[in-house]
């Protein structure tokens, strides 16, 4: 694949033995992602190693952010609700919306959409989707506020671009923050948000040194490594 002048000029900037302060590596990313002139935009990315044995329950890690400038991308939502509850839910702009009869599409092979809320009643049925739903990771769950009564919420909170995150095997959480069109303080703003809510959910059980590494990237871009223990005691 070809690279251009300016692009290998723009990552010739990212020292790999440094580790980056937040602001700097997004003044970075964006002037790669700037320079390469890729035609779509990229999602900005972030990885980042915890301390933890995910395979102990005491030690998963697990939430939900409404980020403060969005995602940059409208989220489809399916909603397993019925009567006034999926009156509500259509409403509040779900896109899909319905009850046995949804279960059954998605059965079928349907998944298109991206997040999936249901009302606590309905669980008995949205249940029995784990092994299609949970292996991409669309199972409602309460901790992350996508099994409620309120559905209304939960719709808006997800078409407004809410990213849950979850630790892997490996004890890493991925999430996006953010588009590289977006303005430097709002990704900025995103990253920092998202990393105070995943250092508040720092098991008590988690010994030793839980932000170990972190890393932001572009969809096509390099990595830009991020300073995890200045960034862990500022947010403190």
């Amino acid at each position: 694949m070809h690279v251009g002048k300016k692009y290998k000029a723009a990552a010739a900037k990212i020292d790999r033995r440094k580790r980056y302060g937040v602001a700097e590596a997004v003044a970075i990313l964006k002037e790669v992602a700037a320079a390469r002139g890729t035609r779509f935009d990229e999602t900005v990315d972030i990885a980042i190693n915890l301390g933890v044995d995910p395979k102990h329950a005491d030690q998963m890690v697990r939430g939900a952010i409404v980020l403060p400038h969005g995602i940059g991308k409208t989220r489809k939502v399916a909603v397993f609700a019925k009567g006034e509850k999926a009156k509500e839910a259509e409403q509040a702009g779900a896109d899909i919306v319905g009850a046995e009869d949804l279960a059954k599409r998605v059965e079928d092979g349907f998944l298109d959409f991206d997040t999936v809320v249901a009302t606590p009643d309905m669980m008995g049925v949205v249940g029995k989707l784990g092994k299609v739903l949970g292996p991409r990771g669309l199972m409602p769950n309460p901790k992350v506020g996508t099994v409620t009564a309120d559905v209304a919420k939960a719709v808006g909170e997800a078409r407004a671009g809410k990213v849950e995150f979850r630790v892997e095997k490996a004890g890493i959480v991925h999430a996006p923050v953010g588009k590289a069109s977006f303005p430097a303080d709002h990704l900025r703003d995103n990253v920092n948000a998202l990393l105070e809510v995943v250092l508040k959910a720092k098991p008590a059980s988690a010994k030793g040194i839980y932000f170990q590494a972190a890393c932001l990237s572009t969809t096509m871009g390099p990595g830009v490594k991020l300073d995890a223990v200045a960034i862990a005691g500022q947010l403190a």
